[in-house]
């Protein structure tokens, strides 16, 4: 959930509080420009096109987007542009190498009861891969969205193993490949700059 501040009109004094809406980043998870509690909203008199939009960070990929500024109607009939703190907006977050995206899967998987990881005997097209007794996991550290073909391999793989699977990636995951995932089952993840790793999508959760 976004956070609320509260917002006073200039015309008409009258507060509000205000929760900036949330978009969809690629990668899947919810993202809302950070608001400044501090400073002062101001009525919107004139539109420009480079005034209507902000570059906002992803929390979870670090990936950069135009999102739409956010802004409040007044009862009063004033539109009001809502603050936002810039340097929290445009903040870049410390990229992992791929090393840490490794071992974040590897920790998050152990968390979920899955001892005696190591690497798999094969290597895939890109990444790294890690069994446990009945897990194929593929780790990729690259950063681009994964597409369907790579996790229809893993799930061949998987298939041919009799095992479960489930794929790691820094840089989220396509909508088709999303979608992709869903019908056949496979267990996607996103490991944010920090190391976090967090479940997308029903099979993943």
């Amino acid at each position: 959930m976004s956070e609320s501040v509260s917002v006073r009109c200039p015309a008409c004094r009258r507060a509000h509080t205000y929760s900036a809406p949330s978009y969809p980043c690629p990668c899947g998870a919810p993202v809302a420009p950070p608001l400044d509690r501090h400073g002062a909203p101001a009525p919107v008199r004139h539109r420009s096109w480079d005034e209507e939009w902000l570059t906002v960070r992803c929390a979870a990929c670090g990936r950069p987007g135009q999102w739409p500024r956010p802004e409040l109607g007044c009862p009063c009939g004033t539109v009001l542009r809502v603050p936002v703190s810039r340097s929290r907006a445009e903040q870049a977050p410390e990229p992992l190498d791929a090393r840490d995206a490794v071992l974040a899967a590897a920790r998050h998987l152990h968390r979920l009861g899955h001892r005696d990881l190591r690497r798999a005997d094969h290597r895939p097209p890109s990444g790294v891969a890690l069994t446990a007794p009945g897990l194929l996991a593929h780790v990729d550290p690259s950063g681009r969205p994964a597409t369907p073909r790579d996790v229809e391999c893993l799930w061949l793989t998987a298939m041919a193993r009799s095992v479960d699977c489930a794929h790691f990636s820094r840089g989220g995951y396509a909508a088709d490949a999303r979608a992709r995932a869903e019908r056949l089952g496979v267990a996607l993840h996103v490991i944010g700059p920090a190391g976090e790793v967090r479940a997308v999508g029903a099979p993943g959760t």
